[in-house]
């Protein structure tokens, strides 16, 4: 299985970027996608989460209104629009599957993590 991220980079702050995770080696479709983040010295933390089944999205609350979680089951591909971002937003994002849409939930139960993809925001 391999959860390969990308479009990440340098951005200022109050900018954009879309990140795209594209899955192989799983039956997507079954899987409930998500993405975490992780900055220097800090803990993982979860992004958000959305539903194979039904598309409903959940975020965290550091994320409501400016993130917005998306899936194509067809091209087997979860993405991460990112808007007006913030320096504190920096971090390397990593894409997350889950067979169930509790492994989402506090203490996580995630069946495959893919590499990361770096955001870095300058203020």
């Amino acid at each position: 299985v391999q959860l390969q991220a990308s479009g990440g980079g340098l951005v200022q702050a109050g900018g954009s970027l879309r990140l795209s995770c594209a899955a192989s080696g799983l039956t997507f479709s079954r899987y409930t996608m998500g993405w975490f983040r992780q900055a220097p010295g800090k803990e993982r933390e979860f992004v958000g989460v959305i539903r194979w089944s039904s598309g409903s999205t959940y975020y965290a609350d550091f994320v409501k209104g400016r993130f917005t979680i998306s899936r194509d089951n067809a091209k087997n591909t979860v993405y991460l629009q990112m808007n007006s971002l913030k320096p504190e937003d920096t971090a390397v994002y990593l894409c997350a599957a889950a067979s169930v849409y509790t492994g989402f939930t506090y203490p996580y139960h995630i069946d495959y993590w893919g590499k990361g993809a770096q955001v870095t925001v300058s203020s």
